[in-house]
């Protein structure tokens, strides 16, 4: 039998077990009398997509917002070690310059020093209703059928995750501080950072982009072999982590392979928080352009038949897509993106899928 928080259909926010009947007819209306980008067209050539790809990054980077930049790694302090026997794990906080500081989890390897470099793994924790969890997502199975960060540790990797915001022990620490507390702190933080020309998944990915930095200046970290790995909504911020830096070697990204228009379509738009919707963004592209960003490297992508936040359409839709802006890169690059589809599955990690992220991580990071 799976774990209870493992097999419970939870989203980015909390929702009903079974979606409703889409309203097609209303979608259709709105859609009609609105102007949106249609499907990314693959260019004939490489040298025309490697042009694309630059364009489609930079209206990303415009779009998420007027971000302040973001803090230099000395910043970063360490606060804490605990030796858990195969490995540290450490506490670091860093003050991320916008009214927040910000905490995160290091597992070390004890093996893992400057004389002996490691793979490491930037881990996104996911959303699910779980304000008060964060980065302890590491060390429990509310979302993975095993403990992330011991299990990564113990394969060879470094790991690091950190707070989003509104999540942890960010959870009430938004513009109207500790009264707004979950759903309620989740939308004014978004709302402030509206006003101020920025978006709240922009500075989600700033905060993450930081922690990267941070990975990278490690000296017992192999720049080199770095990978972004998450279910749900760490999933989305590994695949758009993919898009807007190409310092992640890979990714495996579970869940929210979700293309807008199709979720739109489907009656889903309740099953995203507030937090990832880009204004503008469908004037542009819809989300395979953002993945396909990824492109040449190594992507996995593992989604459930009955998970009403990514519909099946969309999830091929993508897939169909992006695949061909992996076959620019050359043949030998076809292995390189893989859209797995569960059937009869709904938003879980699987053990299988457990199994596959670490073949996945071993293959392209780790070697």
């Amino acid at each position: 039998m799976r774990p209870l928080a493992v097999s419970l259909l939870l989203l980015l926010s909390p929702m009903p077990m079974q979606a409703a009947e889409p309203n097609t007819a209303a979608a259709e209306a709105w859609l009609a009398k609105t102007s949106i980008a249609p499907p990314l067209q693959v260019p004939a050539s490489l040298d025309a997509w490697q042009q694309k790809r630059t364009e489609i990054r930079a209206k990303l980077n415009e779009l998420l917002g007027d971000l302040p930049p973001r803090p230099p790694v000395s910043a970063i302090q360490i606060t804490s070690r605990e030796d858990k026997g195969a490995y540290t794990l450490e506490t670091l906080q860093f003050d991320n310059g916008a009214g927040e500081i910000v905490k995160g989890y290091v597992f070390l390897p004890k093996n893992a020093t400057a004389q002996n470099k490691a793979p490491a793994i930037l881990y996104c924790h996911w959303h699910g209703g779980q304000y008060d969890i964060g980065r302890q997502e590491l060390l429990q199975t509310n979302a993975t059928p095993v403990a992330a960060g011991p299990a990564l540790a113990a394969a060879g990797y470094i790991v690091l995750g950190i707070d989003a915001p509104c999540f942890g022990e960010r959870n009430g620490q938004g513009p109207d501080g500790p009264q707004q507390k979950g759903g309620n702190g989740e939308m004014t933080a978004a709302k402030f950072h509206l006003w101020a020309g920025r978006t709240l998944w922009g500075m989600m990915l700033r905060d993450d982009l930081t922690a990267l930095d941070y990975l990278c200046s490690r000296p017992e970290v192999d720049a080199q072999r770095i990978g972004v790995t998450g279910i749900s909504m760490g999933s989305t911020r590994s695949w758009w982590l993919m898009a807007l830096d190409d310092r992640p070697r890979a990714a495996v990204c579970v869940g929210c392979m979700t293309r807008y228009e199709e979720l739109i379509r489907s009656g889903m738009l309740k099953a995203h928080g507030i937090y990832y919707f880009v204004p503008g963004m469908l004037k542009h592209f819809d989300t395979e352009a953002v993945i396909a960003l990824s492109a040449p490297r190594p992507i996995l992508f593992m989604t459930g038949d009955q998970d009403t936040g990514s519909p099946t359409s969309g999830v091929r839709h993508i897939g169909e897509i992006v695949a061909k802006i992996y076959a620019l890169h050359g043949s030998d690059t076809a292995s390189h993106f893989e859209n797995q589809i569960y059937p009869n599955v709904g938003h879980v990690y699987l053990p299988e899928m457990w199994e596959h992220t670490l073949k996945w991580l071993d293959r392209w990071v780790k070697n």
